[in-house]
């Protein structure tokens, strides 16, 4: 087990995620500390296996939601606690086993370093990715660009990234969306409007079968309407603010 952070922790969101939790939790574990799961109203018994695993873990913090919010609201109840308790940043992954634990202190280092910026993985997959999941949200990263400019964000669906707190949480309470799905995207494009800047770190992505143990809660048409319902607010938004934004890219250019 590493030392503990006072600054920075690891923020793993969950619902129903399957057998594969303990070992993503386990993993997270072993290259950081401390880590916190945001149990999201789960009724497949993970709880009470990740309460056990936490009995026994000072290193480990869960926190049991009564009912299901959505990704984003796990999220913002996780943050404003750890913010409340004098941390600084959140590095976000998902409970399935996805992303790679591996690659935690490296985005920490990365966001020690930088700590302004938010540091944003850019998933690389491997063959058994599908491919209507890797070719579909290039259309979500085409709005996202367009809606910041092209500030560089270079996956706005990935959710292994490290946020700065105080903005996120600005940005979340100050509105009523980015509570379900859409927090990803949504996230990083605000981010970027409030002028926190977007670094790009590659991360591997791995997608388990249901043989596996995979677990998948994406929906293709409700999701879809989702994210096209963001980004129409999204791009809303972006015609508003698109003055100041061509201020500030004619003066970062200079």
């Amino acid at each position: 087990m590493t030392s503990p952070s006072t600054t920075h922790f690891v923020l793993i969101p969950s619902y129903n995620p399957g057998p594969t939790v303990i070992d993503t939790v386990l993993a997270a574990r072993a290259q950081w500390t401390p880590v916190w799961v945001v149990v999201d109203g789960s009724t497949d018994g993970s709880a009470e296996r990740l309460q056990a695993l936490a009995a026994s873990d000072p290193g480990l913090r869960l926190i049991v939601l009564p009912e299901n919010r959505g990704k984003g609201a796990a999220v913002l109840e996780g943050i404003s606690q750890a913010a409340a308790e004098g941390f600084t940043h959140a590095l976000t992954m998902d409970s399935d086993g996805q992303h790679p634990a591996a690659l935690i202190p490296e985005f920490m280092a990365a966001s020690q370093a930088d700590p302004a910026a938010m540091i944003l993985g850019r998933p690389v997959f491997d063959a058994d990715a599908p491919a209507l999941r890797v070719n579909g949200r290039k259309v979500s990263n085409g709005w996202a660009n367009l809606e910041t400019l092209w500030m560089g964000i270079g996956d706005s669906l990935y959710g292994f990234r490290v946020y700065p707190l105080q903005p996120l949480i600005r940005i979340m309470r100050g509105n009523r969306w980015m509570r379900r799905f859409d927090f990803d995207p949504e996230a990083v494009v605000r981010l970027c409007w409030a002028g926190v800047r977007p670094r790009n770190m590659d991360a591997p992505v791995r997608y388990f079968r249901a043989e596996d143990g995979g677990v998948s809660h994406f929906r293709y048409l409700r999701d879809n309407v989702l994210l096209t319902w963001m980004h129409s607010r999204l791009f809303l938004g972006f015609l508003w603010r698109l003055p100041a934004l061509l201020l500030r890219r004619l003066s970062t250019s200079r």
